[in-house]
């Protein structure tokens, strides 16, 4: 699985839930399998920022690995978007092999729209 990271930009709007479900194939199209891999993600206002914004793991259930099926489900809870500043932000998305090994295969802009509607 070590393919280089894929661009991925996306809008988040603030106070309503966040969910993406991504989809991870090789590079001969199959589906990855993720079966015992853990996740991390944390969304930063520069990618040289100390400052997370808001971190998504397996272990938060920021994050749901679909393990043969090769999705990763990303989900924010609408109280916690309403949270987050309006703006634009950087993330990137790694995977932790059952052994260990960091992969990165996605990364971009991670934009909140503001809340119109209250």
């Amino acid at each position: 699985m070590a393919a280089p990271a894929g661009r991925y930009d996306t809008i988040c709007d603030q106070g309503a839930t966040y969910e993406r479900v991504i989809i991870l194939r090789d590079a001969s199209a199959s589906l990855l399998n993720l079966t015992n891999y853990t996740a991390r993600m944390q969304i930063r206002p520069s990618a040289t920022s100390a400052t997370i914004t808001k971190e998504l793991t397996t272990e938060n259930g920021g994050i749901a690995l679909g393990g043969t099926a090769g999705t990763v489900t990303l989900l924010i809870a609408a109280a916690d978007t309403l949270g987050l500043a309006a703006g634009a932000y950087v993330y990137d998305l790694n995977l932790i092999s059952p052994d260990t090994k960091i992969n990165k295969p996605l990364y971009g802009t991670f934009t909140v729209r503001a809340a119109v509607t209250r």
